[in-house]
């Protein structure tokens, strides 16, 4: 039986009559989930009232007290961790064992920012004036519109949830359309756990729509994003014209290095999951693997063997799940077409679903294309699938140069035995994250994650440096009086 989600203002579900509703079907076989509105400029206006309503009474809050009641949102996380985690599986499609790893990082998220209570850390600063001491504060901007998308839902949410209250900011979250019962779960708990009215609001709806309002809204200080490079861009002239402050966590085209010293297993290990855990739905994905010729054909050979063991399916063990949804299937599946056409060379997958799963999944097998060019619009559009390409180089440097040869430059990653061409790529490959011996994902919550280029607009979130984000930096001086000196 599908449910119906509302939208959460005040602490309360608000339904809005009249306005037409959005269905989410199931990624694994097609089913009804559940409806939510594609609310209105109207409904966005009423939660952001709400959310300025709250702002004086919770930035009065200390921090110390924010980081209390935050550590209390994460035990209700805790208790319902595997209602979390079965929501979070059911709408993704993603094993379930993917979906409790995700819950945890959320509940870690919470953790680490609720301890920021106890810190928010400013500076003490000295001065050229006699008698003069000065210090730095941080401070609340206000609202905090906050929009996020499905691939990993309750990771996102928190994400930028935590660090927007642990500044004092009330928050207006805008759920992804394709994971509300995440989002309608968080609010409840959220509530029950004393994280009063007003202070944490979520609203459904379209990017168009809802999304849009939201950013034009004025009384929302600052907007945090994750989600396509070209909408990000939109949001950021929006932002622009009204001076607010903006986070874009965008797109990427990660590429990992395989040098010809690698351990060959532990590359073949890590550039499968790289390229195809959550099935390839990361911002982070491996999906360009960067091979030395002396070891090319090899890692080749291991890499496709390993493609073809994975099993698919949202049964517990299995390695993959479907793609969001039936769009972004056929998206995925038409580019791996345009490709063969284009001459490259289709090492195994390239079609829809197994046999053994629903007609009407929404699943991509795990994919792994020899390009002829690097130019190639499979090897430089982000496809957010189980697709990566595989391409062959000489020596280092030539790696590097096919590494930073797109507009992106979110993470990388390198297999070497050799630290010193270890430190030498990653002090020279243009991405924000830099992993040795490794995947291309793997941020914790106290790690600062974004990106160069076209993959964000040089923020970061998490860690410490996300409250650069959602805090104003205030300068406060003192000088005392000469004759009591």
């Amino acid at each position: 039986m599908s449910i119906d989600v509302h939208n959460w203002i005040g602490a309360a579900e608000r339904p809005s009559p009249g306005t037409p509703r959005i269905e989410r079907h199931s990624p694994h076989d097609g089913r009804l989930l559940s409806t939510m509105p594609d609310s209105s400029v109207a409904d966005v206006e009423r939660a952001v009232q709400s959310a300025v309503d709250a702002l004086t009474a919770w930035s009065a809050v200390t921090p110390v007290q924010r980081g209390n009641l935050i550590y209390g949102f994460a035990a209700a996380l805790r208790r319902e961790a595997e209602t979390l985690a079965a929501i979070v599986a059911e709408e993704t499609g993603k094993p379930i064992q993917d979906a409790r790893g995700e819950v945890g990082g959320a509940i870690q998220l919470a953790d680490f920012f609720a301890g920021e209570g106890m810190r928010l850390y400013a500076r003490t600063l000295t001065s050229g004036m006699p008698g003069k001491t000065s210090h730095t504060v941080r401070q609340p901007i206000g609202v905090a519109g906050l929009i996020v998308p499905a691939n990993t839902p309750i990771a996102n949410i928190a994400w930028k949830t935590f660090p927007a209250l642990i500044c004092g900011n009330t928050v207006v979250l805008k759920a992804s359309e394709d994971a509300p019962r995440t989002a309608d779960f968080f609010a409840k708990l959220a509530s029950a756990s004393g994280i009063v009215g007003g202070v944490l609001n979520v609203i459904y709806g379209s990017g168009a729509t809802t999304g849009t309002a939201l950013v034009a809204d004025a009384r929302v200080g600052v907007v945090s994003f994750t989600g396509s490079t070209g909408v990000g861009r939109k949001i950021a002239e929006v932002m622009g014209r009204r001076l607010g402050r903006l986070s874009l966590e965008l797109g990427g085209k990660n590429p990992m290095v395989v040098c010809d010293d690698a351990d060959l297993d532990r590359a073949v290990h890590w550039a499968a999951l790289s390229a195809f855990s959550n099935a390839g739905q990361r911002c982070a994905a491996g999906s360009r693997i960067i091979v030395m010729d002396a070891i090319y054909d090899r890692f080749r050979e291991a890499l496709v063997a390993r493609a073809r063991s994975l099993t698919l399916g949202v049964h517990e063990g299995a390695d993959l799940g479907p793609v969001m949804h039936k769009r972004q299937q056929a998206t995925i599946l038409a580019a791996i077409a345009r490709a063969n056409d284009d001459g490259a060379t289709i090492l195994c997958g390239g079609s829809s679903a197994p046999t053994d799963q629903p007609a009407d999944g929404a699943y991509v097998a795990p994919t792994l294309v020899e390009v002829p060019s690097h130019d190639l619009d499979i090897a430089q559009r982000e496809l957010f699938g189980p697709v990566a390409t595989l391409h062959r180089v000489g020596d280092l440097a030539e790696a590097l140069e096919l590494a930073n040869s797109t507009e992106y430059g979110l993470t990388a990653a390198i297999h070497t035995r050799d630290v010193d061409r270890a430190n030498w790529f990653a002090h020279r490959v243009r991405a924000g994250v830099v992993n040795v011996n490794i995947g291309t994902y793997g941020s914790e919550p106290h790690m600062p994650f974004g990106g160069f280029g076209a993959s964000g607009n040089g923020t970061r979130e998490p860690g410490v440096e996300a409250l650069d984000v959602y805090s104003e930096l205030k300068n406060i001086s003192f000088l005392t009086r000469s004759e009591l000196i």
